[in-house]
Formats: C-alpha cells, structure tokens, sequence
C-alpha cells in the first residue's frame, strides 16, 4: 500500500471516530512519508486519545515543516503544550510569534500567562490590546491583572474602556473605567454612568463600591456611609488579628517609641512639606522617632542630609510586609503610623501583620482606612465630628485646632511677580483653582459655571497639566456657554515659582468632594484668601479645618448655593478681599495652622494617651487632646 492510500485510510478511519487504528495507520505511514499533512493528522488523532504533550510535538513539526499554514500549527502546538503545563515549550514557540500576538488573543494569553507568572512584567504591555478586544472572560480578566494602576497611561486607559465595552454590566471594570474617565475630566462619560450609579446607592446596593480603590471613589463620593464600604471586599485582614495584636506582650520604655511608615521622605513631596517641622520639633527626651522608609532610592539619595534631621532612618523598601513588620517588631515601636492610607505607593499592608501595640493613621488618606488594621485616625472636630463615629473603623484620636501639620519654617515665601509673567491681565479679577484636576468634579465644575455665569469678565485661572482633561474642561466650559477665552489653564511650576504666582489671583475656589489640601494650606501661606463650604465628610472638610485654624472662618460657605452666592459678592467687593489677605498676612505666624512647635505638642499629647490606655490594658477609644493655652505674641524666626 502507498503512502497516500496509507494516509487516506487513517483519515477515514479519524473521521470515523476509529482513534486507534488511524493512529496505527499513522504509525506504519511515519515509516516512508513524513509530510506536514502527515504530521497535522497525527496530531489531531493524539488530541483525541489524550496525549497532548504528543500532539503538541507533531503539530510543531507541521509547523517547522514550512507552508502556509505554518504559524497555525505552531501556535495549535503552543496550545497544547501550554495546556499540559509545559510552559518553557510553549514559551519557545511563542516568542517567535510575538508579532501575531499583537492581533491573536489566544496567543497573547499563553504568553502572558507565563511571564506573568514568572514575575517577568517588562514585555506585558505588549498583550493588554488584544486581551482586551477579545470576548473570552479568561482572556479579559487576565488582561485587567495586567493593568499597571498607572493613571497617565493611555493604554491602560484604553484597556479598561474596551474591557468595559465587553462586559458592560461588571461592576469593578466600571468603577476603574470611570477611574480614568474622572482623571481626564471627562464629564460626558462621568455623567453618562452617574445615574445608573446613584439609582442603585439609593436602592441599597452598595455591593457595587466594593471593588472600587478608595482614594478614587472619594474624589467623587462624598458621602461617609459608602466611603467605608470603597473597598471593602479587598485583601481584608482576619477578624482575630486585632486582639491577637493588642494582647501580645510588649515591653514599653521610658520613651514613647513612634514609628512613621511612608514612601514620601523625600524633600520635595508635599507630605514633607506640611510635616518636616513637626518632625524635628518631637520632644526627644520624651519620644524617640524612627522613620521606617520605603521612598525610591534616588529620591532618598538625593536628601540624605536633610532627611537625618526628621528622625533616624530605617530602610524598608526592599523588604516584603511580613519581613518589615518583623523588623518593626524588632525595634519595639510602641506607636506605629501610617502616613499614607489607601493611596499610591501604599504599605498599608504591613499593619495588617501585627507590627505594633498601637497602630494609627494619619495624614496620607482622609477618611477611614478600611481593611487595614488601624486603632486610631488623628484628626480634629471639623473632619471628625461627633455624628460620623459610626462611619469609621478606627477610634478619633482628635487634636485640637487642625489635624494639618505645617512647616513654617523652610517654606517658601511669595517673591514679588507680575500677572504679565503668567499671562493674566492686570484689571480682571481672577478665580483660581491649583487642584489636582482629577478634584474637579462634576459638581464642582458646573458650581464654577455658574460662578462666571455672574461675574463678568471674570477668569478662572485653573492648574490642569493632561493634555485629554484641558481638552475636556474647556469642552465643559464652551457647552455651558462660557466663553473659553475666559478660562486660563497653567501647568505645574517648581516649588517657589508656584508659591510666587499664588497671590497673583484675587480668590480660591475650592473643590467638592476632595477638597484642596496641601494646596489649600498652600495659598493661605501664600495670602490668597480660599473659598470653601461645608462638607459631609473628611476629604470635604479638610478646608474648613484649615480656614478655622488660620482665622477666616467666613469664608466657609453653608453649602453649594452659598458658595455660588459668596464667590458672586466677593466678586463685587474687593475691599472684603484685601481684608481677608491682611487677616491672612497677620495671622500666619500668630494663628494655629503654621504653628508646628504648637501643632507637636498637641500630636504628642495624643500619642500619651493612646500609650496610657494600650500599657494599662485599656482597648483603644476616643480621645481629644486638649488645647494648649491660646499663643501669645508671634512664632515666627
């Protein structure tokens, strides 16, 4: 018999369903002809019997055999060899595919399964596009494990919409969608969802917040009872692990050992700003301060010397969360202190391994921490009221006047500059906002529109460095009809030019629900008088507490109506402006918000009531540190 009469009757005998006795044709055939055909049939005949490490080597004969069809059986015998766990086979097979991975999402998915699971993340990039076109689930929640969490990457940003796109009713690829969509300013696709999201918050489902990060959801959501269910269902920490923690034994000291946990000691990061003087004002002969550091390197190498006066430095960045925790615990830290929260760059992981007796938050997220074990949150009676308690995980440890620290020490001060060096002119009056633009949020842009609405010939000078979301403001504007030449957008400066063109602006508008922070603090050093109201929770409150704290409580709005309203008339009265920036001028170094050496000694005081209540066996509680006797006369050197 011939070998394609051989051929023939092993194909029949394939179709057929007769596996066996085509595979005994195939092995008689393989003797005197082995051909691609040769080499395709016997694959499929092995499939079919189960021995797929077989198949896999018979279709990438076919393959190596030439043809047209070639990519096809090579990319069949990456299938199976993946699908028996024979990973460096597919492996070698598939790089020399790589540019039909591009477009062949079962390709991509091989590849990146691999070197995904290998830790080997440089070449990922390559597979999120056909990932994310293709509708298999598997491929498409591969994909969403590829995304980098890196906010200014497009093509992260054009993932998550065709993810989106494919499976519309997913409720965590929306929230990380519209993620991108906020960052972008895309109002259109944020007011497109915003609906469908209120209806099912007002119909009790809150289930939908629970996969989305908590920093975004609070640039949007400003309301205290979902805030704590923003990721909830993430990586959260036994139930036991509390109590385990708190009853371990530990061996206190005649100094409070504290403990700060960051990746912002660096000079330059706006942390750092607020928060160096309050580190080198610690009183050491009763607080001994370590700073457990995890910042990139060559920002940390870049500040060595200046970095030696907040505290003794110990490195962490290279060490897992269980191995840092280890050495926390060797250097039996009585209070340890999150500086960071759920934001980027996080460790906040580390607390959920029992480092310390007392473990706090402070500073880095406003609001509750949820699923980190936390005992306390620091803050004030304006961001902590009596009636959010129930909202929160951790027990208020409330300081007195502000929970913002500041340095009024190495802060820049405003140097003399024209309005013609920022392009503004000279006899508008001009509204400013120098927020991240991912704070300016639907709510409060069209707040702004109606603001310009009536105060003609008005700017607002707005800090906006995407290229998509300066774009999208200006499209926002232009549909509300405000003319866009009214709206004067900059970029970020250096440290110094920023604090020198503050004051070139006649009055701040702050942002809903995340208000300014850092920045706020920011233009109140720099004298320029910030418009707020009152919020409904941390992130909204934040103003407030600095507007309190520096002696200008009036501009404080009763609410959205009122801020409109307020913005209008100071708008029309300039003189009331000039006397908010002599209150502001006098005030600096006389008023509680720059007062570090004050600000201290409140924050000390509270970190020996938690240690009294954690060494006398007291579980944690609130606590409201008293305040010290008002200032007399001026702090400033």
């Amino acid at each position: 018999m011939n070998a394609q009469a051989i051929f023939s009757t092993a194909s029949r005998q394939y179709q057929k369903g007769q596996y066996t006795d085509a595979l005994n044709q195939l092995n008689v055939l393989m003797e005197i002809n082995r051909d691609t055909k040769t080499y395709v049939l016997l694959a499929k005949v092995l499939v079919k019997l189960g021995f797929k490490a077989e198949a896999a080597r018979a279709y990438q004969l076919a393959g190596e055999a030439g043809g047209s069809r070639a990519e096809d059986y090579l990319t069949d015998a990456m299938k199976l060899y993946f699908a028996n766990g024979q990973e460096d086979e597919a492996l070698s097979i598939g790089l020399p595919l790589l540019e039909k991975a591009k477009t062949d999402a079962e390709i991509a998915f091989i590849i990146a399964s691999i070197f995904l699971k290998r830790g080997e993340k440089e070449i990922l990039g390559l597979f999120k596009a056909p990932l994310t076109l293709s509708t298999n689930r598997l491929h498409n929640a591969l994909a969403f494990k590829l995304l980098t969490a890196e906010i200014n990457d497009l093509q992260d940003r054009d993932a998550l919409a065709n993810l989106f796109r494919n499976n519309p009713k997913n409720t965590t690829l929306r929230s990380a969608h519209l993620v991108y969509a906020r960052e972008a300013n895309d109002y259109a696709e944020v007011e497109k969802h915003e609906r469908d999201i209120q209806r099912a918050l007002k119909a009790g489902q809150t289930e939908i917040l629970a996969a989305e990060a908590p920093y975004y959801h609070a640039t949007w959501c400003g309301d205290e009872s979902f805030n704590r269910v923003a990721g909830a269902q993430l990586n959260p920490f036994p139930s036991s692990l509390t109590e385990v923690r708190r009853a371990a034994p530990h061996r206190w000291g005649e100094r409070i050992r504290i403990g700060y946990v960051s990746a912002d000691f660096w000079d330059d990061h706006a942390t750092m700003k607020l928060l160096k003087a309050v580190l080198m004002a610690h009183d050491k002969t009763r607080f001994d301060v370590t700073l457990f550091c995890h910042t990139k390197s060559a920002l940390a190498a870049r500040d060595q010397d200046i970095r030696a006066r907040w505290g003794r430095i110990v490195e962490i960045g290279d060490l897992s969360d269980d191995e840092a925790a280890h050495v926390i615990r060797q250097e039996n830290i009585d209070i340890l202190v999150d500086l960071k929260g759920h934001t980027l760059e996080s460790r906040v992981s580390i607390f959920n391994r029992a480092a310390a007796p007392v473990q706090v938050g402070w500073l880095g997220f406003p609001g509750t921490t949820v699923n980190v074990d936390l005992d306390y949150i620091i803050g004030d009676p304006c961001v902590l009221p009596d009636s959010s308690k129930a909202h929160y995980y951790e027990k208020y440890c409330r300081l007195p006047e502000t929970y913002q620290p500041n340095d009024p020490y190495e802060r820049a001060r405003p140097r003399a500059m024209s309005r013609k060096d920022v392009g503004l002119p000279e006899d508008a009056f001009v509204f400013a906002s120098f927020n991240a633009n991912r704070k300016i949020s639907l709510q409060t842009v069209n707040l702004w529109i109606d603001i310009l609405r009536q105060t003609p010939g008005s700017l607002l000078w707005v800090l906006c460095d995407r290229a998509d979301a300066r774009t999208n403001l200006l499209a926002k504007f232009k549909s509300a009809g405000v003319d866009t030449k009214r709206i004067v957008i900059c970029g970020k400066f250096a440290y110094q030019n920023h604090v020198d063109r503050v004051p070139l602006a006649d009055l701040g508008l702050d942002t809903y629900p995340y208000n300014g922070h850092t920045t706020t603090s920011e233009q109140l050093w720099a004298g320029l008088p910030v418009l707020s109201f009152k919020g409904t929770n941390f992130a909204s409150r934040v103003s407030e507490s600095l507007l309190n704290a520096i002696g200008v409580p009036e501009l404080v709005a009763t609410g959205p109506e009122d801020y409109v309203k307020e913005a209008v008339a100071l708008y029309n009265n300039r003189d009331k402006i000039a006397d908010y920036r002599k209150r502001l001028d006098e005030n600096r170094f006389r008023m509680p918000l720059f007062d570090a050496e004050r600000f201290c000694q409140h924050l000390e005081t509270g970190y020996e009531m938690m240690a009294d209540r954690a060494k006398r066996g007291l579980a944690p509680d609130h606590i409201d540190v008293p305040a010290l006797p008002p200032r007399i006369g001026s702090f400033e050197r």
